[in-house]
């Protein structure tokens, strides 16, 4: 709520050619906040620029049946991890199967809870190469879907029904509100009997279009949760109307609108614990080992990325000329000066600001 006000302090930039003043409040910087987030996800993908190999990509989505969604909302870091688990044992395993590929693959997995209506809906896409390595070589994906679809659900649903089921009795998940009436045995094995007996939905989607088409799904998935501004159409009369597309009907845009409380509330259904990592890597791109292990990927694949060409972290400036196409320090009144930072405002309770001389 006091994301760029004068509660966070800020700056005064000064125009070096006109004198145009103009005010810059600080960002909150939360990892929850729909507007801060766009230099944060920039920089993110630029880091992930270095990881790319000149292979296909494939997007996987794996989801839950809604019973579970209860769970996953009362038991939010114990039951989001269960499934990170499940997602990335099942490509792992399946990847290593001769059958399948026969090489160690690398992913990154990013956990999302909504759907267009903002209600829980707990689901983690995967970005994968189309291959992985095994020793020195490398493997090429022989599917146009990485792996058959069925193959994947039944294996996914197995692993987290498993662990799903140890986690109760290990009373890490907790039955709380609503979800007492599971802590009869029997409601309970029904309960897992019908989930059982349900076909999860895995989405496979074919190859992206190439590398920057990856980096363009990573970029709009990563740093944000609910909902994005740009989808809020007004805030009138007490009630917040957005679009949303509606998958059920040939993906049509439309318009929907709830009371703020309302709104909020369901915004706030998505915030996770603190410290619970939303952006996971695997295989061969986790953190510990993916600079070794890339290489080796490049190596095998006859692509090796001669050293002057790693990219150099750029400043805030550089990330908001990629974003917006614009210099953020043009002058906007004068068009030919830039502005410099000239007074700074210290943080300061809702209605007062302090400014102080910073030249």
């Amino acid at each position: 709520m006091a994301c760029r006000t004068a509660q966070l302090g800020g700056h005064v930039y000064q125009c070096d050619s006109c004198g145009h003043e103009h005010i810059s409040y600080n960002s909150c910087r939360n990892r929850h906040c729909p507007q801060c987030q766009a230099l944060a996800r920039s920089a993110w993908v630029q880091a992930r620029m270095d990881d790319l190999l000149p292979v296909p990509y494939f997007h996987a989505v794996f989801t839950i049946p809604p019973a579970l969604n209860p769970f996953a909302l009362r038991n939010k870091e114990a039951f989001y991890a269960l499934m990170f688990k499940a997602v990335s044992e099942t490509l792992l395993e399946l990847a290593k199967n001769k059958k399948r590929l026969g090489a160690v693959i690398g992913f990154i997995a990013i956990l999302h809870t909504w759907g267009q209506n903002l209600m829980d809906h707990p689901h983690i896409h995967c970005v994968v190469p189309g291959g992985g390595i095994q020793e020195t070589r490398w493997i090429h994906c022989r599917r146009k879907f990485l792996f058959p679809i069925r193959v994947l659900s039944a294996l996914f649903k197995g692993k987290l029904m498993a662990y799903f089921r140890e986690a109760v009795t290990n009373n890490d998940i907790q039955f709380h509100g609503a979800l007492a009436a599971h802590k009869d045995p029997i409601a309970f094995q029904s309960l897992i009997d019908d989930l059982y007996a349900q076909d999860w939905v895995i989405y496979v989607k074919p190859p992206f279009a190439g590398p920057q088409a990856v980096l363009k799904y990573l970029g709009s998935y990563t740093h944000r949760i609910a909902i994005s501004n740009r989808r809020i159409i007004s805030i009138k009369d007490g009630m917040v109307s957005f679009t949303w597309k509606d998958y059920a009907h040939g993906n049509v845009r439309k318009v929907m609108a709830f009371p703020i409380s309302e709104f909020i509330r369901r915004f706030l259904l998505h915030v996770v614990p603190k410290g619970f990592v939303r952006i996971r890597h695997y295989g061969f791109l986790g953190n510990r080992t993916r600079k070794t292990s890339i290489a080796a990927c490049r190596k095998a694949l006859g692509v090796l990325r001669p050293p002057e060409e790693k990219r150099q972290p750029r400043s805030w400036v550089d990330l908001c000329k990629q974003l917006t196409g614009n210099d953020p320090t043009l002058c906007p009144m004068c068009g030919t000066g830039h502005l410099r930072p000239f007074r700074e405002i210290t943080a300061s309770p809702p209605g007062y600001e302090t400014v102080r001389h910073v030249a």
